[in-house]
């Protein structure tokens, strides 16, 4: 008997290639088969996947520190949650433009107005959400570096600060994405108006798997927390400075949308 993938000599009693890893697969395809291959290649739900979201609720320094520390077995590496992620994401842009984007009084959103009104806040949030993807991954350097300086007592490198990043952005994007899809579904006015609540809990999310990942004090809080927001605060306004910028330069918006009625 041999690998079909590798074409190593195999015993008949292998369920695995002792060379290459490959599954020994046996049974001829079926739709269960099928399923299960995609839901174990893609989510890994070998318990993996919803063990990794509930250890980064209740202790995150495990997940985090045992990727770093070389666990690579026990919980979803990062990348894979990465992927899920914007994968949800997807979906949810998908529901945005499709079923919620009509049902969206732009004017009414303070936080986003420009001087023409509500069609300027319109053309820019539509052209924004084409980089949607983009900017979150622009986020990770920024929460791994605000880490990096203000809560590294274990003496963590920038690359182990990222991992810690990617699995706080990426585990609260995952666990909001429930909230995200039964609202846009229901009430698309209000997940626009409470943008900005949602994405201070985000910060604050990160804050707290940056601190539990870390070896600080609770007392050094008091000055590390408002530091790290400030950190991310001036990263957030860069990233959204640029994407202003690129919007200005690609043609997607003109000075004529800021321009009053």
């Amino acid at each position: 008997m041999e690998c079909i993938n590798c074409n190593n000599s195999l015993r008949t009693d292998f369920s695995f290639c002792p060379d290459c890893g490959s599954k020994i697969v046996r049974d001829r395809l079926t739709v269960k088969s099928l399923t299960y291959d995609f839901l174990e290649r893609y989510f890994n739900l070998d318990n993996t996947f919803l063990k990794t979201i509930w250890h980064m609720i209740i202790k995150p320094e495990q997940v985090c520190n045992g990727y770093v520390s070389g666990l690579r077995k026990k919980y979803l590496n990062p990348i894979s949650m990465l992927a899920i992620s914007i994968t949800l994401s997807g979906f949810i842009l998908f529901l945005m433009k499709k079923l919620a984007w009509e049902n969206i009084d732009f004017s009414k959103i303070s936080y986003a107005q420009t001087s023409s009104g509500g069609a300027g806040t319109e053309k820019i949030m539509a052209s924004t959400m084409e980089y949607s993807s983009l900017l979150f991954l622009l986020y990770i350097p920024i929460l791994a570096f605000a880490s990096y300086v203000f809560f590294n007592k274990k003496n963590q490198n920038l690359a182990e600060h990222t991992v810690t990043a990617i699995y706080a952005l990426t585990s609260f994007s995952i666990l909001s994405a429930v909230y995200a899809i039964i609202t846009l579904l229901v009430s698309p006015q209000f997940y626009i108006d409470t943008a900005l609540i949602y994405s201070l809990i985000m910060v604050l999310f990160c804050v707290y798997v940056a601190y539990k990942n870390s070896m600080d004090s609770l007392k050094s809080l008091f000055w590390r927390v408002p530091l790290f927001l400030l950190f991310f605060f001036i990263g957030y306004m860069g990233i959204s400075l640029a994407t202003l910028a690129v919007l200005f330069i690609t043609g997607e918006i003109s000075i004529q949308d800021f321009a009053p009625k």
